[in-house]
């Protein structure tokens, strides 16, 4: 048997880069939203979460209600992808399909209408 690939994102945002990996738990959640990739957007800040609308329509894939911080998680009511980067939880339940490790603090600097970039890692 080979070794599993872990696939990884990039999130890019005014001044930082930060890697995110995908999670085993939500593999259609991954794999809709690996295929879309990139995305870029205008972002809206909600407590200590920083989400976007998507392209992406995915029904819920063992959703949850709670998160923590450096969760990345795909929001089938928006559709939205929202980067968790404090203590406030979702507003429904989420996908949470992806993992920030380290970074996460930089969310804390941005505002309200500043650009994101999320696309594939090289591998």
């Amino acid at each position: 048997m080979g070794e599993q690939i872990v696939k990884k994102i990039i999130i890019a945002c005014k001044g930082f880069e930060i890697e995110a990996e995908l999670l085993d738990e939500r593999p259609r959640t991954c794999e809709a939203i690996w295929q879309a990739l990139p995305f870029e957007a205008k972002f809206e800040i909600w407590k200590e979460e920083v989400y976007f609308n998507i392209p992406v329509k995915i029904p819920p894939e063992n959703p949850t209600p709670r998160t923590t911080a450096g969760d990345v998680s795909y929001w089938p009511e928006g559709p939205g992808f929202c980067i968790f980067f404090g203590r406030s939880q979702p507003i429904s339940p989420v996908n949470t399909f992806a993992r920030i490790k380290s970074g996460i603090e930089n969310f804390r600097k941005v505002k309200t209408g500043d650009r994101i970039t999320v696309r594939r890692a090289a591998r």
